[in-house]
């Protein structure tokens, strides 16, 4: 979601501003901004619509050694210039961007604000008012700052200029992700570390309710009662060739064509010096003491959690639940009396599930988070954490972090499995690599993929995917694929619960996308698709080599049975792609949507 960068040294601050925001498109926005420190004081563009939009906005012939950039997605105020970010005070002195949401903004508002005339319709706003306020009653840039953090209900990611103190960033975290980098020479604020490694790859990590005070030689942090903090940097482990797109028309294509490599680097990382498959012990042990696992996932996440649910139970023998975080965390069930809980997500920063995270470890019961960024907020604050090794994943859509899920997933069940003496009655290493190689098969097929979409969506108002056993789930994960980046309107089902209500909803022509690859299932899932031909649907199925059909639209490669979402889910990810490809949407950045959902 929301980017924030922020730069104070010697270099051209606008520039390494602009592009720092354009490293951070991936996160989902509708509208970005600048506040340029100068001689004449404090200079803020911001525009509705793409960073492309706010470079031509802003003059490109203005001299600056500093300065803050955000961009929005919105939460308080509809997308336009009026609530984009930069936001300032009433006198123009203080200027501020934030990620996150102020619970009680609209009552700082009433009980302090009544008199200021604000600008925006947004709770960022009563933040930068109000510590001008405090500075008017008495207060110090710094005191001020901290004690309107201490009113502050919520989550906060916050880089303040004062125009008077033209060689300071005021920075503050709670909840919402922030990193600081420390430069020659400079040093950088950041909501993620890939926006300023064109700077450094050395990043402080910020804990909640910290303030730092940045300036050009040093990086001050602080607690909200002022008591001064220490703690050295750490190397981002990001290559910058990772985040490109090279030859790639987009890079949502660049990572469905990444996943045969990231299934061969989680199996080696995943491999011990004997060659055998090993997770960390004490994620093993946690495994051993616990008498039911809990995933927690919001979702495609949520999705990789129910095939990993499959794994768990059938393979390591783990009485298991799957929940989808934004619920569970309001809602919690009836805990067994040694719960153990995983936490599963992309960005490691995702606010729904850190917030069950936190009332988890409140409680005292032990934590895992399975992400694929190091140093994320739920890495750092879970006992323990299973990386997918899948390298930046840059477009909204997942693909190769929901592979990676999955192969994880399926390395610890199979380990866990054989710490408890189970007999596993396959090798897993083995038969991830064939399905490695089964995924470059699927890969190499986009022509074919490219036809599905045009022939079954080109103009297609709606979809149905369905499948029974992990091809349902599958399916829930095609759908949505389809919808979030085509805007098709697309559900995935059990094939056996449409004619429970759905199938009212088939008309004449409603392509319906059906995987066969459960032998157990797959003369049931057909008889479905003739339930829905009768009522004049457009079947295309997808069946796995030895289970398919005269009719099948697509052949899948043989894998391994409780392997085969890694397969299946390769030919929706790219029919999808070809859909919204076809229509004109923009692939990567799909309307309304972020990467990084760091707001519940």
């Amino acid at each position: 979601m929301c980017g924030i960068v922020g730069y104070i040294g010697t270099s051209n601050a606008m520039e390494i501003l602009l592009k720092g925001l354009e490293k951070l498109e991936y996160r989902g926005y509708d509208s970005a901004g600048l506040a340029l420190q100068t001689e004449t004081g404090v200079h803020v563009v911001k525009e509705k619509g793409r960073i492309a939009d706010l470079r031509n906005a802003v003059d490109s012939s203005i001299e600056t050694k500093m300065g803050i950039g955000h961009t929005r997605w919105a939460t308080h105020g509809v997308p336009d210039k009026k609530n984009s970010h930069p936001h300032q005070s009433a006198s123009g002195r203080f200027t501020l961007v934030h990620n996150g949401v102020i619970e009680n903004y609209v009552q700082l508002q009433r009980k302090y604000l009544s008199h200021v005339q604000m600008t925006s319709d947004t709770d960022t706003e009563v933040i930068v008012q109000l510590i001008e306020k405090f500075v008017l009653e008495g207060m110090n840039t710094e005191e001020a700052f901290r004690h309107t953090l201490t009113l502050l209900h919520g989550s906060y990611a916050i880089a303040m200029l004062d125009e008077n103190e033209r060689e300071t960033i005021f920075v503050a975290k709670n909840k919402s992700p922030l990193l600081v980098g420390v430069g020659e020479d400079c040093n950088v604020v950041a909501s993620d570390a890939m926006a300023m490694l064109q700077v450094t790859d050395q990043f402080i990590e910020l804990h909640d309710e910290e303030v730092v005070i940045v300036t050009r030689e040093a990086v001050e942090i602080k607690t909200l009662e002022g008591t001064t903090i220490e703690r050295a940097p750490y190397t981002a482990m990001l290559d910058m060739s990772d985040i490109e797109k090279g030859t790639y028309p987009h890079y949502m294509l660049k990572e469905i064509d990444e996943q045969p490599s990231v299934i061969r680097n989680i199996v080696s990382a995943y491999t011990n010096a004997a060659g055998e498959l090993s997770i960390d012990e004490a994620i093993v042990n946690a495994f051993k003491e616990a008498d039911r696992l809990y995933i927690i996932a919001a979702g495609t996440s949520l999705h990789a959690g129910l095939i990993g649910q499959q794994y768990m139970e059938k393979v390591a023998g783990i009485p298991t639940e799957v929940h989808i975080s934004s619920e569970f965390g309001y809602n919690m069930p009836l805990l067994s009396k040694k719960p153990l809980f995983l936490f599963i997500t992309q960005s490691g920063e995702t606010a729904d599930s850190r917030q069950v995270l936190v009332k988890i470890k409140a409680l005292g019961y032990p934590t895992i988070t399975m992400t694929n960024v190091p140093g994320s907020t739920l890495s750092r604050e879970a006992d323990h954490t299973l990386m997918l090794h899948a390298g930046p994943e840059i477009a909204v859509a997942s693909t190769k972090a929901y592979t990676a899920q999955v192969a994880v997933l399926a390395i610890t069940a199979d380990v866990v499995a054989k710490a408890f003496g189970r007999s596993v009655a396959f090798d897993l290493k083995q038969e991830l690599s064939i399905a490695a190689n089964a995924i470059q098969t699927l890969v190499d097929s986009k022509e074919e993929m490219e036809t599905i979409a045009r022939d079954f969506l080109a103009t297609s108002r709606n979809a149905f995917f369905i499948g029974r056993n992990m091809d349902y789930y599958v399916s829930l994960e095609g759908a949505l694929k389809l919808k979030e980046i085509s805007y098709i309107q697309a559900e995935g089902f059990a094939g056996g619960e449409l004619k429970h209500g759905t199938i009212a909803l088939i008309e004449e022509g409603t392509p319906v996308i059906t995987l066969v690859t459960q032998k157990q299932v797959s003369l049931n899932i057909r008889g479905n698709v003739k339930e829905v031909v009768a009522r004049g649907a457009n079947p295309c199925i997808l069946s796995m080599e030895g289970m398919e059909e005269e009719d099948d639209r697509f052949v899948l490669p043989k894998v391994h049975e409780l392997l085969t979402p890694l397969v299946s889910v390769l030919p929706l990810q790219l029919i999808s792609y070809y859909a919204a490809l076809h229509r004109g949407c923009d692939v990567d950045k799909p309307r309304n949507l972020a990467k990084s959902v760091t707001v519940e």
